[in-house]
């Protein structure tokens, strides 16, 4: 039976048929970073009868790419938020500023890098400085990508996605808004950088 994320048709891909590798535990000092876990108690902290609860589905879309990735249009979406200087710290390891966050979905040009900062509860502080925008901003890679021939094209804009914690609104009105954009900018795939 075909899956459709709004209209779009999605597909699986068919599992692998090559030799499957044992797998092995990672030592116990190896754990992820208990961001979930710190996020639910923030927001106890804050007074929320009850703990965040994240978005969590029994199955994710996919769909293989229809062309080779250099012969891909690929849109770019962020969560970071563009610079408000008047707002306070924005830099790398700022502490969470929610002043400076942004509530609806904005596109800018991908001809140039802008000014973008994060200052997210969510992200680990503890484990990164953030000051390489490329990790949560890799439009200048991309950039790199196409002219190597490794990407096909980039979207003239990239877009942000709203962090509201709102699975009402994200699901109702950013994610419709964002692919409306990304299909208004012929994009082939998306690249969904969290940051």
């Amino acid at each position: 039976m075909p899956v459709f994320v709004g209209d779009l048709p999605v597909t699986r891909p068919e599992r692998s048929r090559t030799r499957e590798m044992p797998m092995t535990f990672a030592p116990d000092h190896d754990t992820p970073i208990p961001y979930m876990q710190r996020t639910r108690d923030y927001y106890l902290k804050l007074g929320y009868d009850n703990p965040y609860r994240w978005a969590h589905f029994t199955d994710a879309p996919f769909t293989p790419l229809a062309r080779p990735l250099a012969e891909t249009r690929l849109a770019l979406i962020t969560t970071a938020a563009p610079y408000q200087p008047d707002v306070g710290d924005q830099g790398p390891g700022a502490r969470y500023n929610a002043a400076a966050k942004f509530y609806e979905v904005y596109s800018n040009s991908t001809d140039s890098v802008p000014d973008l900062r994060i200052s997210h509860v969510g992200y680990d502080r503890k484990h990164t400085t953030a000051e390489d925008p490329n990790t949560w901003f890799p439009l200048t890679r991309l950039h790199e990508a196409v002219k190597a021939g490794r990407l096909g094209a980039l979207t003239p804009r990239f877009h942000g996605a709203p962090t509201n914690r709102s699975h009402r609104v994200t699901t109702e009105t950013d994610a419709p808004e964002l692919l409306r954009r990304c299909r208004e900018d012929a994009a082939d795939a998306v690249l969904l950088v969290p940051s």
